[in-house]
């Protein structure tokens, strides 16, 4: 079991990670929705909270590469913002096209966007160079 944590430590924290700053996005996102915003508008600006939170996270307590913030700040919210227009295409498809919940479907395309962005951000924001390396 410890060597198939190791071997994975960093997407299981990443998904720890990503579910305590879904949350932070989905609460936006829900009270943005009582406050009768449009889903696609409440889905932006609750995904930069999202964003935010998450890249201090992963940052700090799982890649650990506290070297060149602003860059690799600039590479992860590129990313991420790469992933919010996937995300709002696939919320769209899902709600216009397909008439699922709004809540279900944001939870759907979250996952979806998560996996390849998590590919992403380990092999580039957060890609280990030789002074960084522990």
């Amino acid at each position: 079991m410890s060597k198939l944590y190791s071997q994975h430590r960093n997407f299981i924290l990443y998904g720890l990670i990503g579910g305590i700053c879904t949350l932070v996005d989905f609460l936006v996102f829900y009270l943005l929705q009582k406050a009768g915003v449009h889903y696609l508008l409440d889905n932006v600006i609750s995904y930069h909270c999202g964003i935010i939170c998450s890249f201090f996270m992963n940052r700090h307590y799982n890649f650990k590469i506290k070297d060149k913030t602003a860059t690799r700040f600039i590479s992860f919210y590129l990313i991420s913002l790469l992933g919010l227009v996937v995300c709002e295409m696939l919320l769209w498809l899902f709600v216009d096209g397909f008439n699922l919940n709004n809540l279900l479907s944001k939870l759907l395309a979250t996952i979806l966007v998560g996996i390849a962005q998590f590919i992403c951000v380990k092999h580039f924001t957060f890609k280990k160079s030789a002074s960084n390396i522990e």
